[in-house]
C-alpha cells in the first residue's frame, strides 16, 4: 500500500518525454547502437519491402540466417523464444519500473493441436504472472484458440455444419479456460482486437467473459481500435452493458493495427470501409475515449495502448485533473517492447502504472509479428524520426560523460 505522501507526490510529478536519461536507462551502449542501425535500416523503405520474402525464403532453403535474426530485430523487439528467455526482459524493464505483459505471438496457425497448445501456453503465461509483480497483465488473441474462418463465418452468420459447432465449442472452451485460470490467480488477461469481420464474434465472447469473471474486480479486457468510427460507441453502449449486468468494463484503448487491409477488403467487397475518414478522427474518439473512461474510473477499468506522445500527456493530464492517483489499478499505460522507451520509462519514473507488450516464441513463428512491425514502423516516418533522434540524442549525452 502506498502511504499518504507517496500518493500525493504521484499525483503532482509531472511526466518529461525529453529525458533520454531516464528513457534509456535500462540499455546498455550495445542495446542503444544495435537500436540506431536498427532504425536506420527500417527507414529504408525498399529493404522492409524485400526482408519478408527474401528472409522466408533464406528460412526455407535452410540458410543459418536464425542466429543474425535472433541477435538484431528478434532481440530488439521480443523478449526470447520462451517464457523463461525472457527473463531477463523482464528485470530489465521492472529496474524502470515498467512491468510487462507476456505476448506469446504465434498466429496463422490452423490446427485444432495447435490450438489446444497455445491455450496451454496462455494459461503458462497467467500462472508467472501469478508468482511475479513484475508481470502485471496477460493477453491473447482468439485466432491463436481458434481458427479464422470459423470466426468469419460466425460473424457473417452463416449457419454451421455440426462439426463446426463442435469446433466452436472448443474454442469457447479453450477461452472459458483461459479466464478461469485468470480469475482464480487474480491476474487480468486481454483480448486483442482483429480484423472486423471477425471481431464481433470477439466482442460477444470477450462480454461474455467479463460477465462471468469481472463482477469483483476487472480480470477480463476487450479490445477496442479507434481508427474504426463505431468504436467510441461501443465503449459507452458496453459500459451500459456492465452497469445492467453488474460487472466492471475492462478496456484495451488502442488506435488500430488492420487499416490497409480493413480498407483495401472494403474495397475489394463493395462496403463502406469501417475506418476513420483521416487520422485527426481517430485522434479525437482516442481521447474521448480516455476522457470517458477516467470520467467512470470505479466502473471501468482501461489500458492505454498508445505510442502517441499527445495522447499519453492528455490521459495525464485527466487523471490530475479528475483527482485520480497515478497508481489507480484500473488505468494503465502501455506500449510495445522496443519502441517509445521515452513515454515507459518516462510515465514509469512519473508513478504511473506502465506494462510494455514482450512478444515471444519460436523466431519462425514469430516472424509475421516481426515483419508486421517493421512495415508499420516505415508508415509512421515521423514516429520513426522520433525514436532515431532520441537514440541520437542520448548517444551524444553519453559520449560527453
Amino acid at each position: 500500500m502506498l502511504s499518504n505522501e507517496t500518493n500525493n507526490n504521484s499525483k503532482h510529478a509531472k511526466p518529461s518525454f525529453e529525458n533520454t536519461e531516464i528513457a534509456f536507462r535500462h540499455s546498455s551502449n550495445t542495446d542503444l547502437n544495435r537500436a540506431y542501425w536498427l532504425f536506420r535500416i527500417i527507414n529504408v523503405n525498399f529493404l522492409v519491402k524485400i526482408g519478408p520474402p527474401v528472409t522466408n525464403f533464406a528460412i526455407k532453403i535452410g540458410l543459418p540466417i536464425k542466429g543474425i535474426i535472433k541477435a538484431t530485430i528478434f532481440k530488439h523487439f521480443c523478449g526470447g523464444e520462451t517464457i523463461a528467455e525472457c527473463d531477463n526482459t523482464i528485470k530489465n524493464l521492472y529496474s524502470g519500473g515498467v512491468g510487462t505483459i507476456l505476448d506469446y505471438s504465434i498466429e496463422g496457425e490452423d490446427d485444432e493441436a495447435v490450438f489446444d497448445s497455445t491455450r496451454d501456453e496462455i494459461i503458462r503465461t497467467v500462472i508467472r504472472a501469478s508468482k511475479d509483480k513484475a508481470v502485471p497483465l496477460t493477453v491473447f488473441k482468439i485466432t491463436g484458440v481458434g481458427r479464422f474462418a470459423l470466426l468469419e463465418k460466425l460473424d457473417a452468420r452463416l449457419p454451421l455444419t455440426p462439426e463446426e459447432e463442435s469446433e466452436w465449442q472448443r474454442v469457447q472452451n479453450r477461452v472459458l479456460a483461459i479466464c478461469t485460470k485468470a480469475h482464480a490467480s487474480n491476474v487480468p488477461v486481454m483480448i486483442d482486437a482483429e480484423e472486423s469481420w471477425i471481431q464481433e464474434t470477439i466482442d460477444l465472447l470477450a462480454l461474455t467473459m467479463m460477465t462471468q469473471f469481472n463482477t469483483q474486480k476487472p480480470i477480463v479486457y476487450n479490445t477496442y481500435q479507434m481508427y474504426r468510427h463505431d468504436k467510441l460507441a461501443s465503449i459507452l453502449n458496453d459500459h451500459e452493458i456492465a452497469q445492467g449486468e453488474g460487472f466492471i468494463l475492462g478496456a484495451k484503448i488502442v488506435r488500430g493495427a488492420y487499416m490497409e487491409k480493413e480498407r483495401k477488403r472494403a474495397v475489394e467487397m463493395g462496403y463502406n470501409s469501417p475506418i476513420q475518414p483521416d487520422k485527426k478522427s481517430t485522434d479525437l474518439d482516442y481521447d474521448s475515449a480516455l476522457d470517458y473512461c477516467t470520467s467512470h474510473i470505479d466502473q471501468i477499468a482501461f489500458i492505454a495502448g498508445t505510442h502517441n506522445e499527445e495522447s499519453c500527456r492528455l490521459l495525464a493530464e485527466l487523471l490530475d485533473a479528475k483527482g485520480i492517483d497515478h497508481k489507480h489499478p484500473h488505468v494503465y499505460f502501455s506500449q510495445l517492447l522496443g519502441m517509445s522507451d521515452n513515454l515507459s520509462f518516462n510515465l514509469a519514473d512519473a508513478q504511473y502504472n506502465v506494462a510494455k507488450y514482450v512478444p515471444y516464441g519460436p523466431i519462425k513463428a514469430v516472424l509475421p509479428y516481426l515483419f508486421r512491425r517493421a512495415q508499420e514502423n516505415t508508415a509512421i516516418a515521423g514516429q520513426m524520426s522520433r525514436e532515431l533522434s532520441l537514440i541520437v540524442k542520448e548517444r551524444r549525452r553519453r559520449a560527453k560523460n
